[in-house]
């Protein structure tokens, strides 16, 4: 079994998200790492076409790890 089979909550969304949208994680929590949660949310949803749920886990994953 892998390890991505074992990931939960906000992180379990990454392989999807790079998949759909063809950039690595890191890339988006460089892009997000100045602004407030829902802006990030908001941003991501309208400039890059994120879904909520993408948006969120990735905004919520980055806060939680960087102490945003």
């Amino acid at each position: 079994m892998s390890d991505e089979k074992n990931v939960k909550g906000p992180a379990s969304y990454f392989p999807s998200i790079e998949k759909k949208h063809g950039f690595e994680i890191n890339h988006w929590f460089n892009l997000l790492k100045q602004q407030k949660h829902m802006d990030m949310v908001t941003w991501l949803k309208n400039e890059h076409e994120l879904g909520h749920g993408h948006a969120n886990a990735l905004v919520a994953h980055l806060r939680s790890k960087e102490g945003l």
